[in-house]
């Protein structure tokens, strides 16, 4: 049985993996975390009021669902107690990456940063990676729900990440030199434009679009308003987790 802490219980995501969890054979919830519903029964459970807390009982993956302002320490404490860790917040910036990577070598434990635990979200990721060895220009279109409060979303990070391991995007005009404003021309991450949209609406959403003389390519993922695809993926990193060592971004390094 793979003992399970689960952060951020009571949210979108982190209440249906908790019952998937519970109703899994090999997967046991041994402790779950929810500032706002500290003392609450959990089925057999008592839901913890802090990831400290939480942490003081035995489990072997810690799982953050929790916020882009919590993420970071959670998840570095988590390391720092020898967990394994299943990162589902979004908001990680590369710098915490690599903070949170140099303490999971450190502890000898795997931590799994995906930026969208859906399938064809890491579809779109694979697709893209292929489509980037044969085009070399592209932009990012990240889109999400009004409140979502970081920016890019996590999947586009994770997407820019990614994509700086097969080239760097060319530019015709260097964006330093666009005239007008340039932060019309959106954000630089890891050698790649992102341009973030937040609107009423949306749920979740990525576009890259591709670019070459006489042709273009789009590749675009839009999530839904339920949490089921999100649920089914994590439930895959919580079983895949403990094959690795520091920090593994991609879900379709799972597949």
């Amino acid at each position: 049985m793979i003992r399970v802490c689960v952060a951020g219980v009571t949210g979108w995501v982190g209440q249906p993996l908790a019952a998937a969890i519970e109703a899994a054979d090999d997967l046991d919830l041994v402790a779950a975390v929810a500032r706002s519903a500290r003392g609450e029964p959990l089925g057999r459970l008592t839901i913890s009021g802090s990831v400290e807390e939480a942490l003081a009982v035995p489990s072997d993956v810690f799982v953050d669902y929790t916020s882009a302002v919590a993420v970071k320490d959670n998840v570095l404490a988590a390391v720092r107690a020898g967990r394994h860790a299943v990162i589902g917040s979004s908001g990680l910036t590369d710098d915490a990456v690599r903070e949170i990577d140099e303490a999971a070598r450190s502890a000898k434990v795997g931590v799994l940063a995906i930026g969208n635990f859906a399938i064809t979200a890491a579809l779109l990721q694979r697709f893209a990676l292929e489509a980037a060895q044969h085009l070399s220009s592209w932009e990012i279109i990240d889109s999400a729900y009004a409140g979502k409060m970081d920016a890019p979303s996590g999947m586009a990070r994770e997407l820019a990440a990614r994509l700086t391991e097969v080239r760097s995007p060319d530019v015709e005009v260097p964006v330093e030199k666009t005239v007008g404003d340039v932060t019309a021309r959106g954000a630089t991450v890891n050698q790649s434009r992102i341009h973030s949209i937040r609107l009423p609406g949306y749920t979740i959403g990525l576009e890259i679009r591709f670019g070459r003389q006489d042709e273009r390519l789009t590749l675009s993922y839009d999530g839904g308003p339920g949490a089921t695809p999100y649920v089914e993926g994590t439930l895959l990193a919580i079983r895949r987790v403990r094959e690795f060592i520091g920090v593994t971004r991609g879900m379709d390094r799972l597949l």
